[in-house]
């Protein structure tokens, strides 16, 4: 819980919610107010408004998200709040909701917060005053505050794929409180999380596009809310991997795969860090692919181009980070029965797996396995290492 006395004039937090249609329909039946205003387009297109206006209280409704869980977050109480709605806010629209903090009242333990709304033209659609008053609790220097301190709490970025739905359901096999990252697939995040809390264990499910930087903060933010903080980064996100000849390919093609692979991890990182820091500990798993050490089959240069320099980025990371007791580790994969090799020829598959000598592909949960591993306190003297999980194809 932030404390009265950490709290300085000035201070300032915000969350951004762009208004959908279904927003304004459930605000309705939640309130009642079905006014034809907000409801019917009939009806608001024979107004100045042309078109439906969203609820003025909807909006204002994301200041309660911004005090009750940002500033000053859990243990505020909202006692008193002025609204001016200046401007409607329409379906589309994409709200930046603050609050900044502009008297501090010591007797009461109370905060006066100015609330504003901006919509994306930067025009204010909504302002005024908030009164919080914080109600903190005693706190008590017991092992299970100890507890907490040890909690292992794994972010699955791409968690709804195969090799992610594997890590997802093996870490919380051993424990772990699990983050599913998902970009689209919300009904296979949803069904991981749902197998995980059915074998008792916690899991949530978050979308958000990794490569969108601006996103990130919030992204995180929530999960660590939800769980205090974060102890494992794993990153299983993955694009097709189309076998195109070099005469066919754009640079925006090699880009893709650098920004999914490289810059993803470089923008999550940067966002969880201070979090593993502030812990003393913590460790980052990227996946690699065995044809970084191998030869590649022809025509995926723009693939073997993002993991060969994701490698690289993984091993000065974790030169980087090892002194404050942070291991940054890679596991690579041999071919895997995955979605992403449906388009592979079956003669292929059965090519490659006669070849390794364990004589079969790789299941999502060898590499999952060896995630499990890596994430446990058995390895924690690893860092800088690849694992490669191929049945013996390469050994090095």
């Amino acid at each position: 819980m932030t404390k009265f006395d950490s709290i300085s004039l000035g201070d300032r937090a915000e969350v951004k919610h762009t208004v959908t249609q279904d927003d304004i329909e459930q605000f309705a039946t939640l309130t009642g107010d079905d006014n034809k205003l907000h409801l019917n387009a009939e009806f608001a297109a024979r107004t100045s408004f042309k078109k439906p206006v969203a609820h003025g209280m909807l909006g204002a409704s994301f200041i309660s998200t911004v005090i009750g869980t940002k500033l000053p977050g859990d243990g505020a109480l909202w006692f008193k709040q002025s609204l001016e709605f200046h401007l409607p806010v329409f379906v589309g629209d994409t709200l930046t909701v603050s609050v900044e903090v502009v008297k501090k009242l010591l007797s009461s333990q109370t905060l006066e917060l100015r609330s504003d709304i901006v919509n994306q033209s930067k025009q204010k659609v909504t302002s005024g005053v908030a009164q919080v008053r914080m109600i903190e609790q005693e706190e008590y220097a017991t092992e299970d505050m100890q507890a907490v301190d040890r909690k292992r709490v794994a972010l699955v970025l791409g968690g709804s794929g195969g090799i992610g739905r594997a890590t997802c359901l093996a870490l919380a096999g051993k424990g772990f409180d699990v983050a599913i990252h998902y970009l689209s697939n919300c009904e296979m995040a949803e069904s991981i999380k749902g197998q995980i809390e059915g074998n008792g264990g916690n899991a949530i499910a978050l979308s958000v596009d990794i490569t969108d930087e601006s996103c990130l903060k919030d992204f995180v933010f929530k999960v660590k809310r939800q769980y205090g903080t974060i102890s494992t980064l794993i990153n299983c996100t993955a694009i097709s991997i189309p076998r195109v000849k070099l005469e066919s390919l754009s640079w925006a093609d090699i880009q893709k795969h650098i920004d999914i692979n490289v810059r993803a991890s470089f923008n999550v990182i940067r966002e969880v860090l201070p979090i593993m820091k502030e812990n003393g500990y913590g460790n980052i798993i990227n996946i690699s692919t065995q044809f970084v050490d191998s030869t590649p089959p022809s025509e995926l240069l723009p693939y073997v181009t993002a993991k060969a320099a994701l490698e690289g980025f993984s091993r000065a990371l974790a030169v980087e980070l090892a002194p404050v007791g942070i291991n940054v580790n890679l596991v690579s994969p041999g071919m895997t029965e995955t979605e992403l090799i449906a388009s592979i020829p079956e003669k292929i598959r059965l090519t490659t797996a006669a070849r390794a000598p364990l004589r079969r592909l790789a299941k999502p949960e060898d590499v999952a396995g060896v995630i499990a591993f890596l994430a446990s306190e058995d390895a924690s003297y690893l860092s800088g290492e690849t694992i490669r999980v191929n049945g013996g194809q390469v050994m090095l």
